[in-house]
């Protein structure tokens, strides 16, 4: 069983973070969690490293794309270039996953990383351009612990975003309110907070914004509404910027993302005493994301029995804190986009623009016996069958098999083939007394209660002397519970 402040602080790295590191577990037991979290914070205040995945031969193919528009050359040579591109592009997406994949297990700014896959599923954005994917990631890890109203901004302005809700289509001869509605409905404000004028005011003052093919903002005054506009009961001659402004006014739109947080990092079933004095603050900060994020993890009631490992693991947080358990290198890193894709989480790839439901939705009887079977693959090695579901809607019209997210073998089947440094793993438990040993594992690797995990049952089958073999295999069938599967 966790002492109370190691288990204070395997919470606060699993919510702040992706869970521990092996390399890291010798003071969990000692260290205050106030103390833990001001080294996340200090870590996570460095600006992010752009992440360019985007290989010469898409280079290339963009360049090509705009020479043809520039010297108007025959359509189809230009529809051939914008299909290469596309294929192209939708390779190094995939790159560019795996590589984000890698940073958040790897990098210190563990509350950055955690940060910005919140705020990827908040401003879900599926678009098969890789410039635009890269600069909306950037645009996303660079604010994560900034101010919200330049997140807002900048992911609003974003090429991605402007082109997977339409607003190049939204002119003033022939508004188009996809944008406009989403802006309020699913990013700021939530239903009920505005009305289908609103939505309309606020489609006018944002025609003219589109992006061009390198993805930058561009604004097009020709075809932008210069009209008087009445929007949230305030007239006058908005633009995109002004309705973003008045939406920041908005007490409303403060605790409708204080409540998504809350529901994300500590609890699906809402306090809403806590989350209105949160969102309070967080309103009188000026939307200060990195406040409101210290005012919640350094607080004595997030760490109330109530919230720990109450919260059931996203697909890419299960595979992340894997990776993070167990040091590993992974012979192929695309066989992660097959499980993400398995169990309903890949990156880049949201449902639709409200992005991933979580919550229980993660958890079907496909994906469960996925989730429980993961360790055991990845220490036996063994090979596995699956054929996720295929959703065109999600895929964008590029139909994949699975041999597309990472190689079949022979035989037809997949291999985690993962690598792990077992007596790195092992040496974290160098200084624990064999009576000790399985008390110790357990309250290293679940945040359940004592007592929900039956010893007799995880140690029966498990006849080794050798007390590494003992700890990997423990380690092993703890990680194989539906406990696990909690954070």
């Amino acid at each position: 069983m966790a002492t109370t402040q190691q288990q204070k602080n395997q919470h606060l790295l699993w919510r702040a973070g992706f869970g521990v590191n092996t390399a890291n577990t010798e003071n969990l037991a000692r260290v205050g969690h106030n103390a833990i979290y001001s080294v996340l914070e200090l870590a996570s205040a460095t600006t992010p490293t752009y992440i360019d995945v985007a290989d010469n031969a898409v280079k290339g193919l963009l360049m090509g794309i705009q020479q043809a528009v520039d010297l108007e050359k025959k359509p189809e040579e230009t529809i051939k270039k914008r299909k290469q591109f596309r294929k192209q592009s939708a390779n190094d997406i995939r790159m560019l996953n795996t590589s984000w994949l890698n940073e958040m297990v790897n990098s210190d700014a563990q509350l950055r990383e955690k940060m910005s896959l919140f705020w990827h599923g908040h401003f879900a954005c599926r678009n098969l351009n890789i410039f635009y994917q890269q600069l909306l990631l950037d645009e996303i890890r660079t604010n994560a612990l900034g101010n919200f109203g330049d997140l807002l901004s900048g992911v609003s302005k974003s090429a991605g975003m402007l082109n997977f809700l339409n607003n190049q289509q939204n002119k003033k001869t022939q508004p188009n309110e996809n944008f406009a509605r989403e802006v309020m409905e699913l990013f700021t404000m939530g239903r009920g907070n505005y009305t289908e004028k609103d939505v309309k005011e606020a489609a006018r003052a944002f025609t003219g914004w589109s992006a061009n093919i390198n993805g930058e903002f561009v604004f097009h005054s020709s075809v932008h509404d210069d009209g008087e506009k009445n929007f949230l009961g305030k007239d006058g001659n908005f633009n995109g910027d002004d309705i973003l402004n008045i939406i920041l006014e908005q007490p409303k739109t403060a605790t409708f993302i204080t409540r998504k947080i809350y529901k994300y990092f500590v609890n699906e079933n809402v306090d809403e005493d806590i989350v209105q004095q949160l969102s309070l603050s967080f309103y009188e900060s000026n939307y200060d994301i990195k406040k409101l994020m210290r005012d919640i993890f350094t607080s004595d009631w997030f760490y109330d029995e109530k919230n720990i490992g109450s919260r059931i693991k996203s697909p890419v947080e299960l595979l992340i804190g894997i990776r993070r358990t167990l040091p590993m290198q992974l012979e192929d890193e695309s066989i992660q986009l097959l499980l993400q894709k398995a169990l309903g989480q890949l990156l880049f790839y949201p449902p639709n623009v409200a992005g991933w439901p979580g919550g229980q939705t993660w958890i079907d009887s496909s994906t469960l016996m996925l989730r429980l079977r993961i360790p055991q693959l990845i220490k036996d090695d063994d090979t596995f069958f699956i054929t996720p579901k295929t959703d065109d809607d999600v895929q964008m019209g590029m139909k994949e098999n699975d041999n597309h997210y990472a190689k079949k073998l022979s035989g037809g089947g997949f291999r985690i083939a993962a690598n792990v440094d077992w007596q790195l793993f092992n040496q974290q438990f160098k200084d624990t007394d064999d009576k000790d040993l399985y008390a110790a594992i357990e309250a290293m690797v679940l945040q359940s209660k004592k007592g929900s995990i039956n010893r007799s049952v995880i140690e029966a089958g498990i006849t080794s002397k050798s007390r590494e073999e003992y700890i990997r295999n423990i380690t092993i069938e703890l990680m194989s519970t539906p406990e696990y599967q909690l954070c």
